[in-house]
């Protein structure tokens, strides 16, 4: 019989242009860089820590449509059009700056998912450990973060989006992270459609990492819906795992998903492998009260 599987919970303890300032009544205000943001957050049941006085004292609130991700930003405070933040990359010779433009956007994302950032240090500490080149595959790689986090450590790496604009975001963090010399292939493509071809072509990867969004449009109107196209998806990329992987991530948000469930599911497609599943929730810890908030669920498989 299988051992009742554990969940973990994930915090990203090296940021400092990113704090959770406080949550509550279905919103959460966030600094990024030098400026706060209010946005919503149907999680936050609570109610807020600190004051009226504080909350409106943010940059800008999202306010939301009925419409999914669906809104405007209120400005209540000059901004610039972008600005830059870093991250602090846990290396092995110490600390690497990764830096990006953040600005806000049309869908309430301003460039950055801060509670991920715990799969770069992840990541970079695995492609460090190994002792041969590594190949990493990134689906649904948005502004290259994570590209760019496991380059830093070492690995040529592959970064796939739909998204034409998301793909020039993040060649330009290539740039501001000064990692231009770094092995990267920025691809425009729908991801399943690319996965499928590297398995014709008998590419192999080392490590893979999946983003996917809720839902979404490929560049040629392919539609992705995460419960129906997700465990075609896995499929593909277990066709284009090398013979000894390093790792596999899925990060998935904005679904009634159990980290169990996805747990299980990296598992099974890992079970060939000498390994074992970390699963659980992507969690932001408040700065103000101290609470937790969850932000996503994750598995991730890791080589023994």
């Amino acid at each position: 019989m299988k051992k009742s599987p554990t969940l973990s919970l994930l915090e990203a303890p090296h940021w400092h242009d990113y704090e959770l300032l406080d949550s509550g009544d279905g919103l959460k205000l966030e600094r990024f860089g030098a400026y706060v943001f209010v946005r919503p957050e149907v999680q936050a049941m609570w109610r807020k820590s600190l004051t009226e006085k504080d909350w409106d004292s943010a940059h800008a609130v999202f306010q939301s449509t009925n419409e999914e991700s669906g809104g405007h930003w209120l400005l209540k405070k000059k901004i610039p059009e972008r600005w830059e933040m870093e991250y602090s990359l846990a290396l092995r010779k110490g600390m690497r700056a990764i830096r990006f433009w953040a600005m806000t956007t049309p869908g309430r994302h301003l460039g950055v998912f801060p509670e991920v950032a715990s799969h770069w240090d992840f990541m970079a500490d695995s492609v460090q450990r190994a002792n041969h080149p590594v190949k990493i595959l990134n689906l649904f790689g948005y502004t290259g973060l994570a590209s760019l986090s496991a380059a830093a450590a070492g690995a040529e790496v592959t970064h796939v989006d739909a998204s034409k604009k998301s793909v020039g975001w993040a060649r330009e963090n290539q740039v501001l992270s000064e990692l231009e010399d770094k092995p990267i292939r920025w691809i425009v493509d729908d991801a399943l459609k690319f996965a499928q071809r590297e398995s014709r072509r008998g590419s192999k990867y080392d490590g893979i990492i999946l983003d996917p969004p809720k839902f979404g449009r490929g560049p040629k109107g392919e539609v992705w819906e995460v419960y129906k196209s997700l465990p075609q998806l896995l499929d593909a990329c277990a066709a284009i795992l090398s013979d000894h992987p390093l790792f596999l991530i899925v990060t998935i948000y904005a679904v009634k998903a159990s980290a169990i469930h996805v747990g299980q599911v990296v598992e099974s497609m890992m079970e060939k492998y000498k390994g074992q599943v970390d699963s659980g929730e992507l969690v932001t810890r408040e700065k103000s009260g101290g609470r937790l908030l969850s932000q996503a669920v994750f598995a991730r498989w890791q080589s023994e």
